[in-house]
């Protein structure tokens, strides 16, 4: 798995610091997407497991959740860094232009950000989007945070 960028976000989970992987290889391409540069692993470089594992633990008690950018697409290497953050006390999450992931995938997830970029219908800010933040535990979509009040 390659990944072009580590941030540490906090916005794109609800009431989290999150560690964030921006993933390589996207295959959708979705149109006028924001990071087309990960449409291509040479983008990136190599996620190895020690370094990985190295970054969360110097996080340990600052951060909460563990954030990837993409990366279904590559589904044991996901699901291997989704349970080393599980082991490290972290919660998880993808941001996918799917509808939908696999259960062998969402498993080790907490929430799930789901739908493609459409332009048209804008993003979770967005009333009329298309797609979903969810937190898989309860069901509960959580648009209403990424949305300001009127």
């Amino acid at each position: 798995m390659f990944y072009y960028s580590f941030q540490v976000v906090f916005k794109e989970v609800p009431k989290h610091i999150s560690l964030c992987f921006s993933i390589c290889g996207c295959p959708l391409r979705c149109k006028g997407c924001h990071s087309p540069f990960l449409f291509k692993n040479e983008n990136g470089k190599k996620l190895y497991k020690p370094d990985y594992v190295k970054k969360l633990k110097s996080y340990q008690n600052l951060a909460t959740c563990v954030l990837f950018m993409g990366g279904e697409w590559e589904q044991e290497a996901l699901i291997d860094f989704l349970r080393i953050a599980k082991q490290h006390h972290y919660k998880t999450c993808l941001y996918t232009g799917l509808n939908h992931v696999d259960l062998s995938i969402s498993q080790y997830l907490d929430y799930l950000k789901t739908g493609s970029w459409q332009a048209s219908l804008g993003g979770l800010e967005s009333r009329q989007t298309n797609q979903r933040f969810t937190e898989l535990a309860t069901g509960k979509i959580l648009n209403s945070y990424f949305q300001k009040n009127t």
